[in-house]
């Protein structure tokens, strides 16, 4: 019998190729298999898109699109080379480039979502965030100098807005806006992803004073406002020249919300509309104020955010995933050495090189803290993450072993920053994954 051609999969980007041989393979489960860094937050069941791909080459050797993709393309105008990878399944060579690298670039993909040249009208909680102090340390340094903070400041300060769910809507000046529910979702789920974003930010920022700035002589602070209510949300503009914006009376509220910070010196302001969205006990509470915003003929009530009455896991997780995973590769070695010497045996699994193996395995880290925010996908991201590990030779007796090692690896990488509650937080979610895992190990 002649021999039967098997196909290659290239992956454009990173200049790997690789076999397929299982034909009932989608080109996700290709990537699985071959420990391809692939973002699929909904188990590759075609709920998402963040397995999309760009085919380059080789089109003609794929399947016609399923009904999800034909749905899921008609809302969002894709043109014919786009394709999700977990409905995508080869007879020949293709070549293929993954269009979603980073977790914190999937919220960006709510705005496909967004109706053209008219508005939509969505409920959203809108954060309002002014750093304070700017103009100090713009003055005093050069312009390189300042450039580069203000880069550092929109990282810090936009990383807990994406990691919460929400769309980073503007940089104006030292000022940045951030969207919650731009996709519609329940007002619960976006005020509370808004008040996660905000503590993270507030400590994102105290952070930077302490490590970063600290050789400027500078103290930034900053205020922060939360409104929720209805605005018109589209892409919007010259036919030629449309871009996405927000409009409406709660958006400007959010940001007088905002200013009103500097009056009563506080940090972070809700309104009464924000607090009423989330169930009672959530929030500790300071000062309550009431003021008659600019344009309103009714005071507003607004609340001193202070923080969760309650551990907030992902609050916890959020603020420790970047020191966690600052140097990816340490972590993965000193991982897998302390699995190696525990369980010997569990070496022989690991058949590839070990810096792919470590890259997958911070990429899943990061990938569940972002995913936390989006409950509804993460079930199904582990329900594949526990059948894959099934086909690398994992059973539930190694389980134990890897939670054990995971703790000890987060608790060394924290260091100082290690703390109790923090520590609980990681075993809390730690556990919570791999025993969803461990139900596909029988």
């Amino acid at each position: 019998m002649p021999d039967v051609k098997v196909p290659i999969i290239t992956y454009t980007g990173i200049n790997q190729q690789v076999e397929l041989h299982d034909s009932d393979s989608t080109l996700l489960e290709c990537s699985i298999m071959n420990q391809i860094p692939h973002i699929h937050e909904c188990g590759g069941n075609g709920l998402c898109t963040t397995c999309r791909i760009r085919v380059m080459d080789g089109h003609n050797n794929l399947n016609p699109r399923t009904l999800k993709e034909q749905e899921i393309a008609r809302v969002r105008k894709w043109d014919p080379s786009i394709r999700l990878a977990c409905q995508c399944y080869t007879k020949g060579d293709v070549n293929i480039q993954r269009l979603v690298w980073t977790n914190s670039e999937v919220n960006k993909l709510q705005l496909e979502t967004v109706p053209e040249g008219v508005a939509e009208e969505r409920a959203i909680a809108i954060l309002f965030c002014d750093i304070r102090g700017f103009t100090k340390l713009a003055s005093e340094n050069s312009s390189f100098d300042v450039a580069h903070i203000l880069n550092r400041f929109y990282t810090v300060l936009g990383d807990p807005i994406l990691v919460n769910n929400g769309i980073i809507y503007q940089y104006v000046g030292d000022e940045i806006i951030g969207l919650f529910g731009v996709s519609g979702g329940i007002k619960y789920k976006n005020c509370n992803d808004a008040i996660r974003a905000a503590l993270g930010m507030q400590y994102a920022i105290e952070r930077l004073n302490h490590i970063e700035l600290v050789d400027f002589d500078v103290n930034i602070k900053m205020g922060i406002g939360i409104n929720f209510g209805k605005a018109y949300i589209g892409h919007l503009g010259h036919p030629k020249h449309k871009q996405f914006a927000v409009v409406g009376d709660p958006v400007n509220t959010a940001s007088r919300i905002q200013s009103y910070n500097k009056e009563v010196n506080t940090n972070i302001l809700v309104s009464d509309t924000v607090l009423k969205s989330l169930p009672r006990e959530t929030v500790n509470i300071g000062r309550t104020f009431s003021n008659q915003m600019a344009g309103h003929d009714y005071d507003t009530v607004l609340h001193e955010l202070l923080g969760f009455k309650d551990m907030d896991i992902q609050l916890e997780l959020q603020q420790s995933l970047d020191v966690l995973l600052r140097n990816e590769e340490a972590f993965a070695s000193k991982f897998y050495d302390k699995v190696f010497t525990k369980a010997p045996k569990v070496r022989a699994l690991f058949k590839n090189n070990m810096a792919s193996q470590g890259r997958l395995l911070t990429h899943m880290l990061g990938g569940i803290v972002y995913s936390m925010s989006r409950p509804e996908h993460l079930a199904l991201g582990l329900k594949l993450l526990g059948q894959s590990h099934v086909r690398y030779g994992v059973h539930q007796e190694h389980y134990p072993i890897v939670l054990e090692c995971l703790t000890e690896t987060i608790e060394e990488e924290l260091g100082e920053m290690c703390n109790p509650q923090l520590l609980s937080a990681w075993k809390q979610a730690l556990e919570t994954v791999t025993s969803e895992m461990k139900r596909y190990a029988k």
